[in-house]
């Protein structure tokens, strides 16, 4: 998905034009769809979808496969910046999650819009100073010209004019009004009567116009109203009903925008002490969202933890066997962590739910285990017997109950979305399996002090 911002929409359409003939013909592309003056229509849920403006064009782009879209990504990349001077372009893969546009964001908010956006532009530096971070943009658009009317109401309410009689007249001479109506085919098309642009941006054209009064006499405008030119904020975004600017960013490499934020936090912070009052700085965009879609999961886990305890407890009946079972869970983060390297996965979301339903089956073969050693010993065998035979008989099945865990991993391996929670639960079954195997025998040993029976 290719994003560019231009300062017109005939020349958004120019620069989308010339981006659609550098894709003519690229072999890993399929086909593309193309909007000027607005973003896709929402064609699957977590789409992110944008405002409509005359300067933003988008283009959405399918490609033949996964290796074939890192390439695309990264050849739209190198001409955005090398071709496209000047032009705010971004290139993402379709969400999956919630919608949150560039990963890295910072928001600003306080009560005066110009002191906004001033600390917006002071905090871009902070930002710049990480060399990870790139391309820094703001979701308020620069200051332009409008035309104000100040209307002197007592006067007006003298003469007869109300507000709605002023902004009907100033709507007919700079939006137009419909004088009538022609078919075009099966269409119908509205004529609009407006004064062409040179009077329209003219303030002496303001200055000139009339306006009936109480008895049908023609009164100048600038008799009850004051029209001027001023700067302002064509769009003023608000956050609990607070003037907030986001800063949003790229990031360069495969670095975590979490890693990122606790890069710039010493940084963030020393600015955050230095704001005026009422005025305030929070992270947002994926850090913000990954927040979200964890903290239901971590306020369930220690009633998780109480309700698999309680089990065990009832199973085993045996505070030390509880900890001997408990203790090579926490192990299976070895694997996980190795897997998610090796593969370039990332630990969120969906890797954390693959870590939750790895512990159960780790604690289930730990307690396989530990249960057929106690079944030896109450048949008559000397206990360090029983641990070797107990890990000799259970050897099979817990090998083949992880082999099918992890295979049945694989279909989904190669899938965006579920890659995570499949690379995390493969390398966590594959490590707990060994220390259930190794470790858990040899601490079971170390625990009870059983020690090995002469020749």
């Amino acid at each position: 998905m290719t994003l560019l911002q231009s300062s017109s929409i005939a020349e958004t359409k120019l620069e989308m034009d010339r981006l659609e003939k550098t894709l003519a013909g690229d072999p890993d592309i399929v086909r593309w769809s193309s909007y000027v003056g607005r973003g896709a229509v929402r064609f699957y849920l977590p789409l992110d979808e944008q405002l409509a403006h005359p300067f933003f064009g988008q283009m959405v782009i399918v490609t033949r496969d996964l290796p074939a879209r890192g390439r695309v990504a990264a050849r739209l990349n190198k001409l955005l910046r090398e071709e496209f001077v000047g032009i705010d372009g971004f290139v993402h893969p379709l969400d999956l999650g919630p919608p949150v546009g560039r990963p890295l964001q910072y928001r600003i908010s306080g009560p005066d819009i110009q002191t906004v956006r001033g600390l917006a532009l002071g905090f871009a530096e902070v930002m710049a100073s990480n060399r990870n971070v790139a391309n820094i943009v703001y979701d308020w658009n620069e200051p332009g010209m409008a035309l104000r009317i100040d209307v002197d109401q007592n006067r007006a309410r003298q003469l007869g004019v109300t507000s709605q009689d002023i902004a009907t007249m100033l709507n007919n001479v700079v939006g137009g009004s419909t004088i009538t109506q022609m078919y075009d085919g099966i269409y119908i098309i509205n004529l609009v009567a407006r004064a062409d642009r040179s009077e329209r941006v003219a303030l002496d054209t303001f200055q000139t116009l009339q306006i009936a009064g109480r008895d049908g006499q023609p009164i100048p405008l600038p008799a009850i109203a004051t029209p001027q030119y001023q700067i302002e904020q064509p769009i003023v975004w608000r956050r609990d009903r607070q003037p907030t600017i986001t800063l949003q960013a790229s990031i360069v490499g495969d670095v975590q925008p979490a890693t990122v934020v606790d890069q710039l936090k010493p940084a963030v912070a020393k600015f955050a002490a230095d704001l005026p009052a009422n005025y305030a700085i929070a992270v947002g965009g994926t850090v913000e969202e990954s927040a979200k879609g964890e903290s239901p999961i971590a306020d369930v886990v220690p009633l998780m933890l109480f309700l698999m305890a309680t089990v065990l407890m009832a199973q085993l009946q045996s505070g030390q066997k509880l900890f001997l079972v408990a203790s090579v869970a926490p192990l299976g983060l070895i694997g996980v962590v190795g897997a998610l390297l090796l593969s370039g996965q990332p630990l969120g979301f969906v890797a954390i739910l693959g870590v939750l339903a790895l512990i159960g089956i780790i604690i289930r073969n730990t307690v396989i285990l530990v249960t057929q050693i106690d079944v030896f010993r109450a048949a008559g065998l000397a206990p360090w017997n029983a641990v070797v035979e107990a890990t000799m008989h259970r050897m099979r099945p817990i090998l083949l109950t992880a082999a099918a865990a992890s295979l049945g991993m694989i279909p989904i391996a190669r899938e965006v979305f579920w890659s995570p929670m499949a690379f995390a639960m493969i390398g966590g079954i594959f490590v707990a399996t060994l220390l259930t195997l190794l470790f858990l025998p040899a601490l079971y040993v170390a625990w009870y002090r059983i020690k090995e029976p002469a020749a």
